[in-house]
């Protein structure tokens, strides 16, 4: 609707645009495989370290197993895994 001061009100205009437009010609790029202008994506290392985290399996099943063969075998609570412990939870309580 165009308003052309108070006495000149218009009606309902059509579809399509009241001026003509050009169509917008491209040129063809010489090879499918070249970019011009595009976007550029670049991770900081905290970005890349995130994504290197991403891979990590939640349980690393090769360390279970070891850790499980080593209890039942009885060498994994050793004299200095223990003394560790212990002075682990001491500084800890203070």
């Amino acid at each position: 609707m165009q308003i052309n001061g108070p006495a000149q009100v218009h009606g309902t205009q059509g579809i399509k645009p009241p001026h003509h437009q050009p169509a917008v010609k491209t040129e063809p790029t010489s090879s499918p495989s070249t970019v011009q202008g595009g976007d550029k994506l670049e991770l900081s290392e905290a970005g890349q370290i995130a994504a290197q985290l991403a891979d990590v399996p939640d349980v690393r099943t090769d360390r279970v197993a070891a850790i499980r063969q080593a209890l039942a075998d009885g060498t994994y609570e050793t004299e200095e895994r223990l003394n560790a412990a212990v002075d682990a939870l001491l500084d800890e309580i203070g």
